[in-house]
């Protein structure tokens, strides 16, 4: 049984990784601020099913506060960091709260797994540090000089320390780099969320610019399965793309939304937002060979799925 850190465990990746981790008999602590970037009680919810196992731990605190830290990696064997400051908009008001939580949180973790000789490391990466490239799809091995949030730039900046602490201290280290998540429990911010609560509602939903942009909109099951291949193959140092591999315009994820929702949107259309790359789309070749992942659900099949869950909330 490993004993297994995850920080950030109470959002929606990590309370999903958090459930998978438990199914297969890991040892799980959950380590989480519960900030107010949304709803605190959302974020206690998600982790209702794993608060019910016994090789379940939750401790609240914050990445950037290294004696906690330094207690709980004490008793780990790996470290999977999902925690951060999410979201490009937002990172371009509060720039310095990102690079804080983003980088120095980052480094307090990286510091505790050298101190206490942590084997295996997951960081969790951005297709944001991709910026507009203009080579699709997407390699791990294309130029990501170039961010285009500060958001972004935190993301990237993140790896660069993964790789030097792994140079200089052997550390396996494993970035994923994440493709526009969705499903079941998805931060109420993002989009797929977003546009159901609204046209659930009969409410105008923003969509900023003509509405050709595309993401690589990836369900959290194939996320999750990438990530548990990332922590099982984590030697070494290496990057890794977990997308879909199937972009999908603007209008057409409104029209998939429509149709599993069964209601008709009302558009509000609003100027490109700084920041907002033009499209996401992830080679993930590599992904397949090393790790042997393997997504496989399509986005009509994920947009049902994800209606069922918010329809089937609590009022």
């Amino acid at each position: 049984m490993a004993k297994i850190l995850v920080t950030g465990g109470a959002g929606f990746i990590g309370s999903h990784l958090c459930e998978a981790l438990l199914r297969r008999g890991d040892a799980v602590t959950a380590l989480d601020n519960f900030d107010d970037f949304y709803d605190p009680s959302t974020k206690r919810a998600n982790l209702t099913a794993c608060m019910k196992n016994d090789h379940f731990t939750l401790a609240e605190g914050d990445i950037r506060d290294a004696d906690m830290v330094n207690k709980l990696v004490k008793d780990t064997d790996v470290i999977v960091h999902l925690a951060a400051r999410a979201g490009v908009r937002p990172s371009i008001e509060q720039p310095i709260l990102y690079q804080d939580v983003n980088i120095a949180g980052t480094m307090v973790m990286l510091e505790a797994a050298r101190e206490h000789a942590i084997k295996r490391f997951i960081f969790a990466g951005s297709s944001s540090v991709y910026g507009n490239n203009e080579s699709i799809p997407f390699r791990e091995s294309d130029n990501v000089d170039f961010p285009i949030s500060p958001y972004a730039a935190t993301k990237k900046a993140g790896e660069l320390l993964c790789h030097t602490y792994h140079h200089l201290y052997g550390i396996g280290v494993t970035c994923v780099r994440f493709f526009t998540v969705y499903g079941p429990r998805q931060r109420p911010d993002l989009a797929i969320h977003k546009f159901t609560r609204l046209i659930e509602a009969g409410d105008p939903i923003p969509v900023f610019g003509d509405g050709s942009m595309m993401r690589d909109f990836t369900y959290i099951d194939d996320i999750i399965a990438g990530t548990l291949a990332a922590i099982d193959r984590c030697d070494g140092y290496h990057i890794y793309n977990l997308g879909e591999s199937t972009p999908i315009k603007l209008c057409d994820l409104i029209a998939g939304l429509e149709k599993a929702l069964g209601k008709k949107a009302v558009i509000n259309r609003l100027p490109c937002q700084p920041g907002d790359v033009q499209r996401t789309y992830a080679d993930i070749t590599q992904a397949c060979q090393e790790l042997g992942y393997q997504p496989g659900t399509d986005i009509d099949t994920g947009l049902a799925r994800f209606v069922e869950w918010f329809r089937s909330r609590p009022a």
